[in-house]
Order: structure tokens, then C-alpha cells, then sequence
């Protein structure tokens, strides 16, 4: 399946997932251990450093429609450039680091990156793949991204064991490197302006209720998936008594997905109900979040990072796919953009609403309560895309039928 994915995608398509491998790798060796880092070196907080993060996090997610309006009046590739050299400027800059203003101002110049190459990616994908192939495209996106995470925690591991320098350096580096692989490699993708102004397509997507209410359900699926980056790590190494249990659980999860993601896909693809495949998949990573609070051996630890990795190998596919349903094809990095509002909104609640809680859980001795809010969150994303399922109106096929 995979060799039959590769085989059949556009050169363009083909540079974008070797772009997305070096990129993930780059990002996952990094961020996971600088919250070890800053609590480590520097005694931080688990709330300051998940404040950290999620101004990384809000200046990536909170300017992508900016981001995505640019690439779609001046071209993906050209948007990709800038922010992917943007990011690893960003990242070079973590190495010398030494205050709180300093940190801070590197997370933006990092999330700023991110805000300008993220969308333009998205509808780099959508825009080079055939709309037959689009969900299987993403399918084996999500698996390029989990390989390059399994990769990154042997290159973090060993970097981070060594100096937290010289893995801000590596990071740094294989962003520049993507910067010039793009460059040279990736064909051009004519910007197809719409006419509109940056304000009129704010409107007119504010203007579609049905997509701004799947961008504000999304927020919760979010709040899940970006534990990974904070409170997961360090609950790894409270059981684990050191830092192997980060690498268990993000290899358990990265292997799921590389091994299983297209398989999963293949055996829904019959599945039309689509928001409600969202919604199962963003329950299912609830209640391994929940069930995280009661792990104590590896045994368990691996059984948690499968049903977590199996959420988002149901969800995660058809939460891109279904953005190319609400958007016109020439402004698809303005909707994609937008619809990072709630990975901004959703990143930042949970790396420093969810560190919070996890503080608040050592401090009162109910370590249980992060995870709690965990399934409460899966729960209500769950019954939330299921009433947009049997609720929604037309509104997305009346974009395609008047493109059309």
C-alpha cells in the first residue's frame, strides 16, 4: 500500500513528504525535551514552561490564516520558503537562550515559521493530489510524520543526553535544509488570487457556520493531542524514573501509525459519517489520556500509546480531508489557515491549562484530575461531531456545486 501511495503521487507530492519526514524530525527531536530542558536546567514550572509552549503554539496556529491568505496570493512554494527558513532561525535560536524574554521571543519567531509553511503545505497537498487519492494522500502523510517522530526520538535521545545545544543546532539545520530542498525541487504552484481582500475572506468564511463551528469542536481533539508535548512526558518519566518512557510511548504511538495508518484507512473508506469518525477518533485519545493516569509498568504504557495512536489514526485523515469539502479550490490555504485557529486555541489550552492541572493534581495528591479532563474533553468532542453530523447543513457541497 504504501509503495502503490508513493508510486502514484505527483512529483510535487512526493518532494512535500520527503519535506514533511526532515521537518517532523526536526520539530519532535526538539520540543518534547525542551520542556525537560527548562524544568531541568533551568527549575522551571510545569506551568511556565507550558506557558512557553503555548506561545509557540498561539503564534504558529494564531497567525495561520495570514499565513495561508499569503500562500494563496503569492504561491505555496513561495510561503513554504519563508517560513520553513523563518522556523529554523527560530530554532538556532533556542541554543542561546539563557533568560525568560529570550525564550519567549524564540518560541514566536519558531511559531511565526510555522504560521507561514503550515497552510501552504496543507493546500500544496490538497491542490497537487487528485481529489480520488486526497484521503489516502493524507493517510500516508500522517505516516511520513510518525516515522520521522520515531527517528527523532533516537536523534533527541542521544542529542539532548549530550547538550541541549547541539540538538537546537540539528533541529535547526534540517529546517534550513528543507528550505533549499523546496527551493530546488518542488515544481511552482501558481497563486490563484480570488480578487477578494484579506477582509473579505474573513468574512465570507465567518460567514460559513457550519465549517466555524467544526473549527471551534476541533479545539477539543487538539487539547488531546498536544499533551504529547508536555504533561505526557512528564507523567512518562514519573513512572519510568527517567526519560526512556517518553521514547516508549512516542515509538508506540509513531509505529501504530507507520505500520497501521493506511490499513485503518482502507477499512473505512466505506464509512460517509464522516465528523462522527472524527468524533470516535477523538474519544478514543480521551480515554487512553484518562487510562494514562493509572500506568506503572511498560506493558501498560504500550497498551495506552496503541489506543491513543488508533484515535488518530481514525480522526486525524479525515479531519484534512474535510476541510477541501467547505473550500472554493482558490482559497483553500485561507480555510486551511483558519482552521489552525483551533490548534491555537486548542495547543495552548493544553500546555498551560493542562500543566496547570497536572500541578494542581501533584499539589492536592488527585493526580487523576488532568486525565480526568482528558475524557471529559473526548466525550464532548464526540457528542458535538455527532450532532454536526446529523445537523449539518449543505453549506461545504454548495461551495463545490457553485465552483463547479
Amino acid at each position: 500500500m504504501i509503495r502503490y501511495v508513493w508510486q502514484v503521487s505527483p512529483l510535487g507530492v512526493r518532494v512535500l513528504f520527503v519535506s514533511s519526514f526532515l521537518m517532523n524530525l526536526g520539530f519532535y527531536a526538539l520540543i518534547p525535551y525542551l520542556t525537560l530542558y527548562l524544568t531541568g536546567s533551568f527549575a522551571w514550572s510545569m506551568a511556565m514552561a507550558g506557558v512557553l509552549l503555548g506561545i509557540r503554539q498561539f503564534s504558529q496556529q494564531g497567525f495561520s490564516f495570514l499565513g495561508g491568505a499569503l500562500a494563496d496570493r503569492i504561491g505555496c512554494k513561495e510561503a513554504m520558503i519563508f517560513g520553513v527558513f523563518v522556523r529554523a532561525a527560530g530554532f538556532l535560536a533556542f541554543a542561546f537562550c539563557t533568560e525568560v524574554w529570550q525564550f519567549i521571543v524564540a518560541a514566536i519567531l519558531s511559531g511565526l515559521g510555522g504560521a507561514l509553511f503550515e497552510p501552504a503545505f496543507l493546500a500544496a497537498f490538497a491542490r497537487l493530489t487528485p481529489e480520488k487519492g486526497r484521503k489516502e494522500i493524507f493517510s500516508f502523510r500522517s505516516v511520513v510524520i510518525n516515522t520521522g517522530m520515531v527517528v527523532s526520538t533516537l536523534v533527541g535521545s542521544v542529542l539532548a543526553s549530550i547538550e541541549f545545544f547541539y540538538l537546537s543546532v540539528v533541529s535547526a539545520t534540517l529546517f534550513m535544509f528543507v528550505a533549499v530542498l523546496i527551493w530546488i525541487t518542488l515544481p511552482k504552484i501558481e497563486a490563484e488570487n480570488n480578487g477578494k481582500s484579506w477582509l473579505g475572506d474573513v468574512r465570507d468564511i465567518i460567514s460559513n457556520r457550519p465549517f466555524v463551528a467544526y473549527t471551534i469542536i476541533l479545539i477539543g481533539y487538539y487539547y488531546l493531542y498536544m499533551q504529547l508535548f508536555l504533561t505526557i512526558p512528564r507523567q512518562m518519566k514519573e513512572v519510568t524514573g527517567d526519560t526512556s518512557g517518553v521514547a516508549i510511548i512516542y515509538a508506540t504511538i509513531s509505529l501504530a501509525i507507520i505500520f497501521l495508518q493506511l490499513k485503518v484507512t482502507r477499512w473505512l473508506r466505506g464509512v460517509s459519517a464522516q465528523f462522527i469518525m472524527i468524533g470516535a477518533g477523538t474519544l478514543m485519545m480521551g480515554l487512553s489520556l484518562f487510562l494514562l493516569g493509572f500506568v506503572t509498568t511498560i506493558g501498560t504504557i504500550i497498551a495506552v500509546g496503541l489506543l491513543f495512536a488508533l484515535g488518530n489514526m481514525v480522526a486525524a485523515p479525515v479531519m484534512y480531508d474535510v476541510v477541501t469539502l467547505f473550500a472554493p479550490p482558490n482559497r483553500l490555504g485561507s480555510y486551511y489557515g483558519f482552521n489552525s485557529f483551533s490548534l491555537a486555541v486548542g495547543g495552548s489550552l493544553s500546555t498551560s491549562f493542562g500543566g496547570w492541572l497536572y500541578d494542581v493534581g501533584l499539589a492536592s495528591g488527585f493526580m487523576l484530575l488532568p486525565w480526568l479532563v482528558c475524557l471529559c474533553i473526548g466525550l464532548l468532542v464526540f457528542f458535538s461531531m455527532y450532532k454536526l453530523e446529523v445537523s449539518r447543513q449543505p453549506r461545504y457541497v454548495r461551495t463545490k456545486a457553485n465552483e463547479g
